[in-house]
């Protein structure tokens, strides 16, 4: 063989060692791992952009519909042939079906002397828009749909589930102390994994049930309790041990949340929450903390799940507490308390909550 030949490698063939081992010129690894971030980047950039050109368009199809309609006396029949028209010259696009011109100009007309939502609309995909529409009334309602969906990168599906949840008027009457022990970077979403009312209608207990009776209830039937706590939860163990100093302590029950990335321990209380119910569950979230919480996760979170609660009660043993703790209440029916909704703060201090949210996260969803 010519030394031409031998020299004649291919780039791929400089990384293979003489016994066939792979070896990779120094700096290599961090380099391909920096590529592949720079593509999903980008790929997700686009896609953002995409969606919201396509968002433009369709408010622009949306308005001008509107306008013709009004300056012109537009009907039916107008509307349905142009949606004919457009799917003859752009075939398989069904964003041009009458339904969707129609949904186009109702886009329009409810958001067209709104600029706040205006500028949110853009950040998630058609889909999603039309459920919020259709689903949400009120301005700081649907306010708080967009801007989750696109901070957290909801999917329609996800989306629909926290619409059926009322996640909007959980999040508003939750009794929590995260504003203050929790960072910045997990605040909004623990504020959203944990709810301040939950149904537990799946159990079939009885009005009057132990304690034990409720958390049995709930191991069994993991699947629908893992569902009403919001999805995003895995089960560790019920009658969690704790040992300190030879004595044995047990949690109800000990969870991990995957996005927020910590334990979350849940004493249960069958009767109204009491203030002594603050020092028992701070007591584990610092075993925890000391004892169980591994390399790379956040500081455990306790949730004291009771029958009933009064907030003046619940605000005061929350006050000074460094250690994050959401007080929620239960039912074994699917009713909510009658004033539940009549709870919800001032519109000024809704609007107030929502402008903490900031921009949208580096992974919301267009799709």
């Amino acid at each position: 063989m010519s030394s031409d030949k031998k020299n004649a490698r291919t780039p791929s063939a400089l990384l293979v060692g003489g016994e066939g081992a792979i070896t990779q010129p120094a700096g290599y690894g961090d380099f391909l791992i920096e590529i592949k971030q720079q593509i999903r980047q980008r790929q997700y950039q686009a896609l953002r952009a995409a969606n919201r050109e396509l968002l433009a368009l369709y408010w622009w199809l949306g308005e001008n519909i509107s306008r013709r309609q009004a300056e012109q006396g537009w009907g039916k029949g107008v509307v349905e042939t142009l949606a004919r028209d457009l799917q003859a010259e752009f075939p398989g696009r069904n964003g041009f079906s009458a339904p969707n011109l129609w949904a186009m100009r109702q886009l329009f007309r409810e958001y067209e002397e709104k600029p706040k939502l205006q500028t949110l609309i853009g950040e998630i995909s058609w889909a999603k828009n039309l459920l919020i529409m259709a689903r949400c009334k009120d301005d700081l309602e649907r306010e708080f749909y967009l801007r989750a969906t696109a901070r957290f990168g909801w999917t329609t599906k996800v989306l629909q589930h926290q619409l059926d949840n009322q996640s909007y008027v959980q999040y508003l009457n939750g009794e929590t102390n995260f504003d203050a022990a929790l960072p910045d970077t997990i605040k909004a979403q623990a504020l959203l994994a944990v709810k301040d009312h939950y149904t537990f209608d799946f159990l079939g207990l009885a009005d009057e049930h132990s304690e034990r009776e409720l958390e049995n209830g709930l191991v069994r039937n993991l699947r629908s309790f893992l569902s009403e706590m919001g999805g995003a939860f895995t089960f560790v163990g019920n009658q969690f041990r704790l040992e300190v100093d030879g004595k044995d302590y047990f949690i109800d029950l000990l969870l991990f949340h995957r996005r927020l990335r910590c334990l979350v321990a849940i004493e249960l209380k069958i009767g109204e929450f009491k203030p002594e119910h603050k020092g028992q569950i701070e007591f584990y979230l610092d075993t925890l903390d000391q004892q169980h919480r591994i390399e790379g996760e956040n500081p455990p979170i306790g949730i004291v799940i009771c029958r009933s609660k009064t907030k003046t009660v619940v605000e005061y043993a929350l006050r000074n507490m460094a250690r994050p703790l959401g007080i929620a209440t239960y039912t074994v029916t699917p009713q909510l308390p009658a004033s539940y909704r009549g709870e919800l703060p001032s519109g000024e201090e809704i609007a107030r909550r929502l402008e903490g949210w900031g921009e949208v996260a580096d992974d919301g969803g267009v799709e």
